[in-house]
């Protein structure tokens, strides 16, 4: 049985639209999972739903066994940690991690001491009497996390708690929120728009779209084989092109501007019922072929843009109409906009997606 269970889980505003339709998704004891999607898919409907701030339309919440699903949010022993930190600003550290505490009625001196510890575990144990205009950003992050994690919750949710933050110390925190969790061991759900962060930190990602689960998985299992062309498309870059399957054409697709391209046996056999399919080629596993390489897809690709991210190049350009982009790492070839260049991937490196 799953330790955190949303069954079919819908939520609507207006009657007509759904915000949130038909979740379904298991969580194991001690996971960090990622709710990743776009602003309006409804990631954060569902966490908030989750932590009893919004009732569902239907569906049912059961942690442990228990249905949580009309539960006010102070009886479910979850924690919770925003993105705009939501301190009490004229109280001191200390003050506002113990809030939760005080609220449920815990004695003084058991107060001290878990005020202490989470503390010490979110490296502010020499803050406890500042107050939270004197502290930076990132601090004041790790109070709302003490204070999201000192009643000792069965989860934690977080709603995009690092948008706020520069690109630096939000990488910063990602690495001190995964040391959190090992540590502590907490079941965690994380909501997020970055796909970075989704990936570097989740042991699984729900992508969402448009209040709807597209598909759930490790981040390696979402990235290199996405379910649907948005997961896709939203997870990562990548080159879509329009194929078909042909009969007598085996091993090869049939690509709608160049062609028939070769594609390995394992991949056709999970689209064997399909006829359309969307072949997707991540800009990683393409590279520039030098003299005759009959093993691999090659094209033309004509150069429009370069851009240097200093440790890599995304090349972007054009195979005949098609758009095309390639990533180059490390000591990368002298190469000009406006050249013309021949480009290759491995038949292995193609993933197929049916289309409907």
């Amino acid at each position: 049985m799953a330790y955190l269970a949303l069954r079919q889980l819908a939520k609507s505003y207006d009657g007509v639209t759904r915000a949130v339709d038909g979740i379904s998704i298991d969580v194991d004891k001690g996971e960090f999972v990622t709710f990743l999607g776009p602003s309006g898919s409804g990631k954060t409907t569902t966490l908030v739903m989750v932590a009893g701030f919004e009732a569902p339309t239907s569906g049912e919440i059961q942690l442990a066994g228990k249905d949580l699903t009309r539960l006010k949010p102070w009886d479910r022993n979850i924690g919770m940690v925003f993105q705009n930190y939501a301190l009490f600003p004229h109280m001191t550290v200390a003050r506002n991690v113990a809030f939760p505490l005080r609220m449920r009625r815990v004695t003084k001196a058991e107060m001290a001491r878990r005020v202490r510890e989470v503390l010490a575990l979110v490296g502010l144990e020499a803050f406890a009497e500042r107050y939270p205009r004197e502290l930076s950003g990132g601090q004041q992050q790790r109070v709302a996390l003490a204070r999201g994690l000192v009643f000792d919750p069965d989860v934690l949710l977080l709603d995009e708690p690092l948008g706020a933050l520069d690109k630096n110390l939000r990488e910063q925190m990602q690495g001190e929120i995964k040391r959190i969790h090992r540590e502590v061991g907490i079941t965690m759900i994380y909501v997020t728009h970055d796909q970075t962060e989704a990936m570097s930190m989740s042991d699984r990602i729900a992508v969402f779209s448009r209040g709807r689960l597209e598909q759930i998985g490790k981040p390696l299992e979402v990235y290199h084989r996405p379910q649907t062309r948005f997961v896709g498309e939203f997870v990562g870059d990548s080159n879509f092109f329009h194929g078909r399957l042909e009969a007598g054409e085996m091993g090869k697709v049939m690509i709608e501007g160049f062609g028939p391209i070769r594609v390995s046996a394992e991949k056709l056999r999970a689209v064997d019922h399909a006829r359309a399919v969307d072949v997707m080629v991540r800009p990683e596993d393409l590279r520039i072929v030098e003299g005759e390489s009959a093993r691999l897809n090659a094209v033309e690709m004509l150069i429009d843009t370069i851009v240097n991210y200093g440790d890599s190049l995304m090349v972007v350009g054009r195979a005949g109409k098609l758009p095309l982009r390639m990533r180059l790492s490390g000591q990368a070839p002298d190469l000009v906009e406006g050249a013309a260049i021949r480009v290759g991937w491995a038949p292995e490196q193609a993933h197929l997606i049916a289309r409907s």
